[in-house]
């Protein structure tokens, strides 16, 4: 399994972050390559999501559920077709300003997004490739654009919390679980 670890400090309450990150098809405005957001449920435990990507020639639609949330800290999710694949939000209060804090902060918590999948689960046939593209080739350029869109995501999303433009200073860890 390859991890994803992408972390920032926002400058609002837990349930603020908490409330805002719930709310699912909200995302399309945050990624490049997510296009559209289909809900099936009320947002709680066990509703389930169409995420519509393009991507380079490939369109391609992954299916998530919502498997657990325990507000305002966690939002725990998994892909639920055509590859092993999981995640989550989590938000931990601080209990002190960062020094890099605005003047106007009066709290801020750490916001991460971390994603587990394995590559090698995922389903060869759930794709229609242009000719002559391996796999394996899409796979490798995949990665690296995972990172570079979890990071786009949560830069985006810190700027319209916050409703200020900011440089957002991003903690990422990659890793082979």
């Amino acid at each position: 399994m390859d991890e994803i670890v992408v972390s920032t400090v926002v400058y609002l309450p837990t349930e603020d972050v908490y409330d805002f990150l719930v709310d699912f098809p909200r995302y399309a405005n945050y990624s490049k390559h997510l296009q559209d957001v289909t809900q099936r449920g009320d947002g709680g435990s066990g509703t389930r999501y169409a995420l519509h990507f393009s991507w380079w020639k490939l369109t391609y639609t992954a299916h998530s559920e919502v498997t657990e949330l325990e507000p305002p800290n966690r939002i725990e999710w998994q892909i639920v077709k055509d590859i092993h694949a999981h995640g989550r939000w989590r938000v931990e209060a601080l209990d002190t300003l960062p020094d890099a804090a605005p003047n106007d902060a009066e709290t801020a918590c750490r916001v991460f997004f971390e994603v587990s999948y394995d590559a090698d689960s995922a389903d060869k046939d759930s794709i229609n490739l242009p000719r002559f593209v391996s796999f394996g080739w899409v796979i490798d350029k995949l990665k690296p654009a995972l990172q570079t869109e979890a990071e786009r995501i949560v830069e985006r999303i810190v700027e319209d919390l916050e409703g200020r433009r900011r440089s957002v200073e991003l903690t990422v860890e990659r890793r082979t679980v």
